[in-house]
């Protein structure tokens, strides 16, 4: 009998223990269910171009690389007047606007305005591209804040009406770029354009066509 006792008292120490695990594994899975409720539902999560030597990688921590390529892109795009200047800018405004802070949206649709009354969209096709040997460097970011970057494109405007061309120019454009979480569903960069700095758009001098970067420069304002 007594050893009865003893396999009966085995058997109640190991359920104990049984239990006790059960308990422990209860509390972790509520724990992992509670950090995974507090989690976001997406993360953003910028891979830089050049991967050769690695990266340490940050959700939701754009490389300048990344700024500049969504600047050089969301601003090609704005500038791409396929047949007709007075249709195709309204448009591109209206289809990039998750892109566009509401303050450049507004000067943007003002300039259009403008540019309507004055009859310089009618007809016009436009198109730019980046000037070769000027693509990216880290000089072509100015990292201002973790929000806020200003990317210097130098790019190669065209633009031609009925065919005929009447522009064709190197222009360095200082664009603002901000973080613009406002609708992830529509902008999953969660950026956006925000302007440009305070010198603004202007031709690149001669000796700039061939020289690098000098951001100090001083040239003479672009009125496109």
């Amino acid at each position: 009998m007594r050893r009865y006792r003893h396999e009966i008292d085995n058997v109640r120490s190991h359920l104990r223990t049984l239990w006790a695990v059960i308990g422990i594994q209860v509390v972790v899975i509520l724990a992992l269910e509670f950090c995974l409720l507090r989690a976001p539902n997406d993360i953003v999560v910028h891979i830089p171009p050049d991967l050769r030597s690695g990266a340490a990688i940050k959700p939701d921590s754009p490389e300048p690389a990344n700024i500049y390529s969504f600047a050089f892109y969301i601003f090609q795009q704005l500038n791409r007047w396929p047949e007709n200047g007075a249709e195709d800018y309204g448009k591109a405004i209206f289809s990039l606007a998750p892109y566009l802070t509401p303050k450049f949206q507004t000067e943007l649709e003002k300039e259009v305005e403008l540019k309507g009354r004055r009859g310089e969209l009618i007809n016009r096709v436009r198109g730019m591209q980046e000037r070769v040997g000027h693509g990216y460097s880290e000089m072509r970011v100015d990292v201002l804040s973790e929000s806020v970057w200003v990317v210097w494109l130098d790019m190669e405007l065209q633009e031609s009406v009925k065919g005929m061309s009447i522009k064709r120019t190197l222009i360095r454009y200082p664009l603002r770029v901000v973080r613009y979480a406002v609708d992830p569903e529509s902008n999953p960069w969660r950026l956006a354009l925000d302007g440009f700095s305070s010198e603004g758009p202007r031709r690149l001098l001669p000796e700039e066509i061939e020289g690098s970067i000098n951001q100090d420069e001083e040239g003479d304002a672009v009125n496109e």
